[in-house]
């Protein structure tokens, strides 16, 4: 302990912090990686006016609220305050709409990448330039605002994420880092910025609607890993802790999105790795020795925080389902008398659904609270099906949402798999889902029937993803990105690694096929709901 409140108050630290989409995690890192404190605060996005956004202000109550809860478990903990640091780094939920004018004033609500709003503009944009445009990414949803005549656009000055806002409230640096930049704009993998013919092309077929800027113009500047992306200034020392201990000066890496965080925390940055994260979204992330084929729409194409290629299964619905019915279970058990911790809970009804039959017992599922692309659904609307003659207990009640759960996102994987043979030697797992250990990693490795790994590090996930690449700054000139992930960071690390089951594989396949049968039934749900 006293090797560790040195090394804090001699400043020979790390901090990460990463805006997940229900928690804002803060890491405390030494240069090994170990993780020393963690700190968080809980946050939800809101739908309003028919978009899922954050309020301005919250994100930075929500913002300190994490770092405050770090600070207290420092101080708790080694008997210090945290005043400097070697490194600083600030990630986000990737894509979305943050639109500001020349005065830093945001000009519309953030529309985050959960909003399927876009769909004009991402059908027309990805047939302009023949490259996969989701609706999540920035360009659609800048299109789509010019498609709808919005009276903001002629007072843009600058366009970018989540992580990119608040690295520039930090800082006064307009920058993102390589892989968060590839989900607002393809990029040039050889030029290590964006694809300058595709911009041409964007300026030439927008030039009707008269903007006063062009694409260029309004973009951060791409940064790849191990670049310094500024100083925390005085003012964005103060914005991130009102208490006034934490010091400006401290050198920031360049801020990253949560796919590129998660590709760090599970080391999964070559060619044939990948990761996949699963929390409130489900996404994974396939690092490629080669372009795809051709363009699918349930596959996006992004970046590492290196620059390689990489294809994105993302699904936008995956545990906020099993949230609502875990909460709903927990109201039951209070309404008896009966108080289990929130963990405690999760981890018995996970370990029930490894009772469950393979098939579920023919129950089905669907937790789309918001719109899914890769099924063609605008806005969400969960269904939950019991036919007469299923075997409908808790077992297979909770191994049903767990199955659902991957269900959007294996589509992709499939494509990856059966249709453009990716080979894939290594897969990792990290996000909430995995915290009860061996139940949900059970199940994903036997759905995409790829051995499956975890390390203790799992969900802490993209926190102390960002933390390590804010630690690279002090490596970068020795080591390349891998060879100090190698080398520095995971060279003792354990992996939990679970294998595909057959008898598991063989319900789930069973599951899937009813799965995409279904889904005209959720479309009827929407329409309803709607009504």
């Amino acid at each position: 302990m006293q090797n560790e409140k040195q090394l804090i108050e001699q400043g020979n630290v790390v901090i990460g912090i990463e805006l997940g989409s229900t928690r804002i995690k803060a890491v405390l890192i030494d240069a090994d990686g170990t993780i020393l404190a963690t700190g968080g605060a809980d946050w939800e996005n809101q739908l309003i006016d028919g978009i899922w956004t954050y309020n301005q202000n919250e994100v930075w109550e929500k913002l300190q609220a994490a770092y405050s809860d770090l600070s207290k478990t420092v101080k708790e903990k080694y008997h210090t305050v945290i005043r400097t640091t070697k490194g600083l780094g600030i990630s986000a939920m990737m894509h979305g709409y943050l639109p500001f004018d020349k005065n830093g004033n945001q000009l519309a609500p953030f529309r985050t990448w959960r909003n399927n709003i876009t769909i004009e503009a991402s059908e027309k944009l990805t047939n302009i330039f023949q490259y996969p445009i989701p609706q999540r990414w920035s360009i659609a949803h800048l299109y789509q605002a010019l498609l709808n005549n919005e009276c903001h656009l002629h007072k843009i000055d600058y366009l970018t994420t989540l992580a990119g806002y608040v690295h520039w409230q930090l800082t006064g640096h307009k920058v993102l880092g390589i892989g968060d930049a590839s989900g607002m704009f393809p990029i040039d993998t050889e030029s290590l910025s964006y694809n300058q013919k595709m911009i041409d092309q964007f300026n030439e077929y927008i030039a009707p609607f008269e903007m006063p800027w062009r694409l260029e113009s309004i973009l951060p500047k791409v940064l790849v890993a191990g670049k310094p992306a500024g100083s925390l200034t005085e003012d964005g020392a103060k914005l991130l802790d009102p208490s006034g201990n934490l010091q400006p000066g401290i050198t920031l890496c360049p801020p990253e999105g949560d796919a590129g965080t998660g590709m760090i925390a599970t080391n999964c940055i070559k060619e044939k790795t990948g990761n996949i994260s699963a929390g409130t979204s489900a996404f994974a992330m396939i690092v490629l020795e080669k372009m795809l084929s051709k363009v699918y729409s349930e596959l996006d194409i992004v970046t590492t925080p290196a620059g390689k290629l990489v294809a994105m299964a993302h699904a936008n619905n995956c545990s906020t389902d099993i949230n609502a019915w875990v909460n709903l279970f927990g109201e039951c058990l209070e309404t008896f008398g009966v108080n289990v911790c929130t963990e405690e809970l999760y981890e018995m009804l996970f370990l029930q659904a490894l009772q469950g039959d393979p098939d579920c017992g023919e129950l089905l599922s669907y937790g789309f609270y918001s719109g899914e692309h890769n099924v063609g659904l605008s806005e969400g609307c969960p269904v939950f099906l019991h036919p007469t003659k299923a075997r409908f207990n808790l077992a297979n009640f909770m191994r049903v949402h767990l199955y659902t759960a991957f269900g959007a996102m294996k589509l992709g994987m499939n494509i990856l798999i059966n249709q453009e043979k990716v080979e894939i030697t290594r897969i990792l797992g990290h996000g909430g889902m995995f915290k009860t250990e061996d139940v949900s990693q059970k199940i994903l490795a036997s759905a995409l029937n790829i051995p499956l790994a975890t390390t203790s590090t799992a969900s802490n996930g993209g926190a102390w993803g960002i933390a390590l690449l804010a630690n690279f700054l002090d490596f970068s000139s020795s080591y390349n990105l891998e060879e100090y992930l190698d080398k520095i960071i995971f060279r003792t690390t354990h992996l939990n690694i679970i294998q595909p089951d057959k008898i598991i594989n063989q319900g789930y396949e069973k599951f899937m096929q009813v799965y995409g049968r279904g889904i005209s039934i959720v479309r009827e749900a929407v329409n309803l709901n709607i009504k």
